[in-house]
């Protein structure tokens, strides 16, 4: 029993921080990341400047810790691509597999956009490039040429610029992100077909 307690108290608690998160963003989208005060989120949760200060001290722990959860999909996906034979079949796995963490981190990546001084600043955006060399390396095959080397690596921007330049087009959100896709797809799919056709 003293086990089920302490989960319940543990998932509450988890509960709570990612409420936290949630609302913290919202209110940076709503009026701009200066300009949003601890007192505000706390106020919008309906919690005691206490509570919320029970889980994090400022605004840029907020932040922090909201890049940590929701970009450790991509690190995970890191990991895996790297444990698997650099077929079209991995490289494309990882291309849909990023699509999918991409569409669960879309606040954060607003707020990155939006937001690049501070992002700057917590040096949030040095792990991000990080991450993004990770998967750089694992969809760039070394000895192709440069124009291949540039597809491969344009595969994952056509999925960031679809999070953003592509919600101002007419049209239904499920079929825009299928499109988006199927390019980055189709980009990888030419630059590993051209590295092999001159092996």
């Amino acid at each position: 029993m003293g086990v089920t307690m302490d989960g319940t108290k543990q998932q509450r608690r988890g509960n709570t921080r990612q409420r936290i998160q949630d609302v913290a963003l919202e209110l940076f989208a709503e009026q701009g990341y200066e300009k949003t005060s601890l007192r505000e989120i706390a106020e919008r949760l309906d919690v005691t400047k206490a509570a919320l200060y029970y889980h994090f001290k400022t605004k840029e722990e907020i932040i922090v810790s909201l890049f940590a959860d929701l970009t450790q999909p991509i690190e995970d996906l890191i990991e895996w691509g790297r444990s698997q034979p650099p077929t079209l079949e991995t490289k494309q796995d990882l291309v849909r597999r990023y699509s999918e963490a991409l569409c669960g981190a879309e606040p954060l990546f607003r707020f990155m956009q939006e937001n690049q001084a501070t992002v700057r600043e917590l040096r949030i955006g040095d792990t991000f490039k990080d991450r993004m060399r990770g998967l750089r390396d694992i969809l760039i095959d070394p000895e192709a040429e440069l124009v291949d080397q540039v597809r491969s690596v344009s595969a994952m921007f056509t999925l960031h610029a679809g999070m953003f330049v592509m919600q101002d087009l007419e049209g239904d959100p499920e079929k825009k992100h299928e499109a988006v896709l199927e390019v980055a797809l189709d980009l990888i799919a030419q630059a590993h077909e051209h590295a092999h056709r001159r092996d």
